[in-house]
């Protein structure tokens, strides 16, 4: 994550279910678990969270059905009351907005996509695209012309005046994303939006997110149940289990230190070699400044500079980032050890 201020800001978050949250909460001891607040008739939905999101950083919350990754993104939108703690975005407390200052900042701020696609089924592909501007009551001609971009960058060029019955669920997607892109938003949400999706088209709309984001560069939240989608999309990831947060941290230190049991449990089958990057192996040290020869993209996984990894005859590799300045050394026999282990 970026070391500017987070766009996103939840600090110590509750929200309880039950006959008077805030009275409970207020009076309830601490340490209290889930089940505990279960047995005095109350459900946490979201249980002591505190998390930031960066600026253009993707955080992917997942879990199991019912661990709160849902309620915890209604949160960050105020689409729930939140029972106790602080949510800021950029800076603002949004539980201090009155219902039109909330609406606005929805309006202006914040996209939303979600697993079912809710498209109006009378209205073309330009008309449901279109219609948050319609809402915003922009002028129709403007309005078109925003959204046929829109619709060209998902790749719908060409099916503008096709109704949602006429399109594949993949391309029923696109037109959700669209729509939820054409107000131009800061903030992306999307709650699993390619879970309804048969695996191949799935895979093929995870590659389309990855794209527009790479041109976009959104800050975005994004709610999975699937470790692997939640691998491939996510800067960090956070694993949520009855209402809070388990781990959240990096696709490569949940798999390499998962934090607890349970994090582990989600991560023992997952192929590390394939997760884990060069740069979090890479290590400083009195090796770093003797290392020579071409140095090893620090983003690049283990499993993506195998054949260099099994050629290479160096016992310490450099590793650089991005701008070319050198991070460290990986010992080249720890990742071989985590190549082929993973393969074993």
């Amino acid at each position: 994550m970026t070391e500017a201020a987070p766009v996103i800001s939840a600090k110590n978050v509750w929200k309880l279910f039950g006959p008077n949250p805030k009275s409970y909460l207020g009076s309830m001891e601490s340490n209290r678990s889930f089940e505990d607040i279960r047995k005095d008739g109350y459900i946490a939905g979201v249980k002591d969270v505190s998390i930031d999101v960066g600026r253009g950083e993707m955080l992917v919350i997942m879990g199991l059905s019912g661990s709160g990754k849902s309620t915890l993104v209604r949160c960050f939108c105020r689409l729930h009351e939140i029972t106790g703690g602080t949510i800021e975005v950029e800076g603002q407390d949004i539980m201090s907005l009155g219902q039109k200052e909330l609406i606005d900042l929805r309006r202006r701020k914040m996209g939303m996509v979600f697993q079912s696609f809710g498209l109006l089924p009378h209205r073309t592909v330009l008309e449901n695209v279109a219609f948050p501007l319609e809402m915003r009551g922009q002028e129709r001609h403007t309005r078109r012309e925003r959204a046929l971009e829109v619709i060209e960058l998902v790749g719908l060029a060409g099916r503008e005046d096709y109704f949602p019955r006429e399109l594949s669920g993949g391309q029923q997607q696109r037109v959700g994303i669209a729509r939820s892109l054409v107000i131009e938003p800061d903030i992306w949400f999307l709650d699993e939006p390619f879970s309804a999706l048969d695996p191949l088209i799935r895979r093929e709309m995870q590659d389309e997110f990855l794209r527009l984001q790479g041109i976009l560069g959104k800050t975005v939240v994004f709610i999975t149940h699937d470790f692997d989608e939640a691998l491939r999309l996510a800067d960090r990831i956070a694993i949520m289990k009855d209402g809070a947060v388990e781990q959240c941290a990096t696709p490569g230190e949940i798999v390499m230190n998962p934090a607890t049991e349970y994090v582990r449990k989600f991560t023992e089958d997952i192929d590390k070699a394939r997760v884990v990057t060069v740069g979090a192996l890479a290590r400083a040290s009195a090796h770093t400044a003797a290392a020579d020869g071409n140095a090893l993209d620090s983003e690049a996984t283990i499993q993506g500079l195998a054949r260099q990894l099994i050629n290479d005859t160096r016992a310490f590799m450099p590793v650089q980032d991005k701008g070319g300045a050198l991070l460290g050394t990986i010992k080249r026999q720890d990742a071989l050890d985590l190549l082929l282990g993973a393969e074993g």
